[in-house]
């Protein structure tokens, strides 16, 4: 009977130790990939998830002519898909966001931030399969 308890006993603390090790594997392992989802994204993945538009020429508020060419990086490559398909409503946003500024709200980092901004939430707001994280001006021309 001694033999049995003792037996009994080994196999309790060795089930224990077991479930302790699952439990501490899986927190340590879900602490890590949390930290993993909110790093920043390499470079790769940004290009595999952006599209580039085409040279867009249009007029400002105030008659002069701007040339510029954008990058939209999306959050997936679903969402990068729907926006190589939305391209002509990219492109209308686009022009209708710089048709309602002048050169000077284009001057300086300050204005081409609020620019991009402008043009990632109203794409935002079309959206379906995915969000715009960043838009960026690759190119700009002002005349």
């Amino acid at each position: 009977m001694f033999q049995n308890r003792l037996v009994t006993i080994m196999l309790i603390i060795l089930a224990s130790l077991t479930l302790i090790g699952v439990v501490v594997f899986i927190l340590y392992t879900q602490v890590f990939q949390s930290e993993d989802a909110d790093a920043e994204p390499s470079i790769e993945e940004v290009i595999e998830r952006s599209v580039e538009t085409s040279e867009i020429t249009t007029n400002l508020y105030t008659n002069q002519v701007i040339r510029a060419v954008f990058v939209i990086e999306a959050d997936s490559e679903d969402a990068k898909e729907e926006v190589e398909m939305r391209d002509f409503q990219v492109n209308n946003i686009i022009i209708s966001e710089l048709s309602d500024m002048s050169a000077q709200d284009l001057q300086g980092s300050e204005g081409m931030s609020m620019l991009e901004e402008n043009i990632r939430s109203r794409m935002n707001e079309i959206m379906q399969d995915g969000s715009i994280v960043r838009v960026y001006i690759k190119d700009k021309v002002i005349q």
